[in-house]
């Protein structure tokens, strides 16, 4: 039975007036018969409708209003109690590498697949190498893999992916985006022999008592390749690629998804703007070794041209909390094979003279910086050659943000909120390797691990994100971690540093509208912002903690036009 807000509604719609000639050209849209939830200030407020004109939202408040400013040949979108919010702004994924997560062979564990040991992973494999899925990119390639979760907890090597092929070139990645595993004609491919030194800031390792690649590749020793067996090697394939993963980024509701480390990838994406394909903004961080290559372009510009913008410099000061490259002041307590007792991770840039010219190149620019560190001797770093350039430069409304700070300290963020730092965590951590973490640094910092409450009353501006590939870019998994903190085995990883679901929703929204410099035009549902919307099929706010990781994103709708519908509830 209809309610009487909704009879009311479909009354004033039928006994409107004959459009004008302005409104049947120009249309409004409006939006009721749910919760809209418009994420304007610190607590839930809701509105009655939405209306929407030309791309923009025309008013947020009461029906009777609504309907008047709509005026006459307006169209009624019954959300039939489902929840309308603000589309959704990841505070860091890599948007450009969503494709390779959507095409390639799935390798992550249980819930979101089923790869749990090595025989799956051989298995899978198996089942994706066929002529049609090689020819994509001449590589068998899979992402997601986690040592800490297969039941033999160790990497791959390239013994197990010769079992795979011997004929064809393998390579995997790591869930955590820093390490790849190779067969044996991979490596030759690569040029990777004995002979190799290890790069600096990146591993080889080697076959115990032999000096052999065995296949895994840390840091900087992998991702330079990764592209390699990424690539696409006809339009065709690229055009494919590319429509898949921005495809599986609109089903998961992003309306504006973040680049967060471009390197030639940039091209991608420039020349995906420039055939008019985007259907959502993107913004991306171009790495500091290419930034000379790329800022001076057109699409280094605070406004999108077809979708697209570089919005600043990325730089990475260590690796994975996971793998275990973060850079840490402390040993890890399991160092990995092979590594020495007192093993704390390594720098991606060892030297401080370096990173301070780095820096000083964003300051001298204005260009707003992310820096990815997790490990706290990483934050140390970027905290000691900052400091002396904000007091050279200045600090006005820069926006510097710390990307995931997983083993940040607490008088780390001190320091961060004077120098006016954002930090983007990452609690997603909590569920796939809270378990893990404690196991590696001890109990009582692993339930610090991502510590966004903390943050929060130490006056720090914040975000939540996926770092998707990293994993799924669910962003309702992402607002459940964050509310919940509970790890695969069930425990609460560091019960005191819980947000609320209406905090992680601000995440996801508002508060990541401000980190990329678009509060004036995203974030909320108010009058004159972009009609950026996203429909749940529930309320986050209205439901059991446990149950937002359920949630499903019924439609997608990036300036008023729809562009991802579910098609089965």
């Amino acid at each position: 039975m209809k309610s009487t807000f909704s009879i009311c509604i479909l009354a004033i719609f039928f006994l409107a007036c004959s459009p004008n000639k302005n409104e049947s050209e120009n249309p409004a849209t409006v939006y009721y018969g749910g919760d809209i939830l418009t994420m304007v200030g610190d607590k839930p407020a809701y509105v009655e409708a939405l209306v929407v004109r030309d791309g923009l939202i025309q008013f947020a408040g009461n029906a009777d209003e609504a309907i008047k400013e709509a005026g006459s040949g307006h169209q009624m979108i019954d959300l039939g109690g489902k929840t309308l919010l603000p589309g959704f702004i990841d505070g860091h994924a890599h948007f450009a590498n969503f494709s390779a997560q959507a095409i390639g062979a799935i390798l992550l564990p249980s819930p979101d697949a089923s790869v749990d040991k090595m025989e799956d992973l051989i298995a899978t494999l198996k089942a994706w190498n066929t002529p049609e899925n090689r020819a994509l990119t001449g590589w068998i390639f899979g992402t997601g893999f986690d040592d800490s979760v297969l039941e033999e907890k160790r990497f791959p090597t390239k013994h197990d992916l010769d079992q795979v092929s011997t004929e064809f070139p393998i390579m995997i990645m790591h869930i955590s985006g820093h390490f790849a595993v190779v067969n044996s004609i991979g490596l030759e491919i690569l040029g990777i022999t004995a002979e190799t030194p290890n790069p600096e800031g990146g591993i080889i390792r080697r076959e115990p008592n032999s000096n052999e690649p065995n296949g895994v590749l840390e840091e900087l020793a992998a991702i330079p390749h990764m592209l390699k067996a990424m690539s696409p090697k006809s339009e065709e394939a690229n055009q494919l690629f590319f429509d898949a993963g921005q495809e599986m980024a609109l089903s998961y509701g992003y309306t504006t998804a973040q680049e967060g480390r471009a390197m030639q990838n940039h091209e991608l994406l420039a020349g995906m703007a420039d055939k008019g394909k985007l259907k959502l903004d993107v913004v991306s961080y171009i790495d500091y070794l290419f930034v000379d290559q790329y800022m001076p372009t057109k699409w280094n510009n605070t406004a999108y041209s077809n979708h697209y913008r570089i919005g600043g410099m990325k730089v990475t000061l260590d690796g994975s909390p996971q793998g275990r490259t973060a850079w840490r002041t402390q040993p890890y307590l399991i160092p990995p094979g092979g590594a020495a007792k007192d093993y704390a991770g390594y720098p991606a840039l060892p030297s401080d003279s370096a990173l301070t010219e780095i820096y000083r190149k964003a300051f001298v620019n204005n260009w707003q910086t992310l820096t990815h560190t997790n490990g706290d001797a990483a934050v140390d770093q970027m905290i000691r050659t900052l400091k002396p350039l904000f007091e050279e430069y200045g600090n006005e409304d820069r926006r510097f943000v710390m990307i995931h700070g997983q083993y940040v300290r607490f008088d780390q963020l001190d320091e961060l909120a004077q120098m006016k730092i954002i930090a983007s965590l990452f609690p997603l951590h909590t569920f796939y390797w809270g378990d893990w973490h404690k196991q590696i640094i001890g109990d009582s910092l692993g339930n610090t691990i991502s510590p966004t409450r903390t943050a929060l009353e130490k006056g720090l501006n914040i975000t939540i994100h996926s770092d998707a590939p990293v994993a799924l870019p669910n962003l309702m998994r992402v607002v459940w971690t964050a509310a919940s903190r509970v790890s695969r085995s069930g425990q609460i990883i560091g019960e005191e540093e819980k947000l609320t679901p209406y905090e992680a929703l601000q995440a996801i929204t508002s508060w990541s509208a401000y980190q990329h410099f678009e509060e004036k035009s995203k974030g909320t549902l108010e009058m004159g912002k972009l009609a950026d919307l996203v429909i749940l099929d529930k309320n986050p706010l209205k439901v059991d903690v446990d149950e937002i990781k359920d949630i499903h994103v019924m439609e997608t709708i990036k300036e008023g036009t729809t562009v991802f519908k579910r098609t089965v509830e």
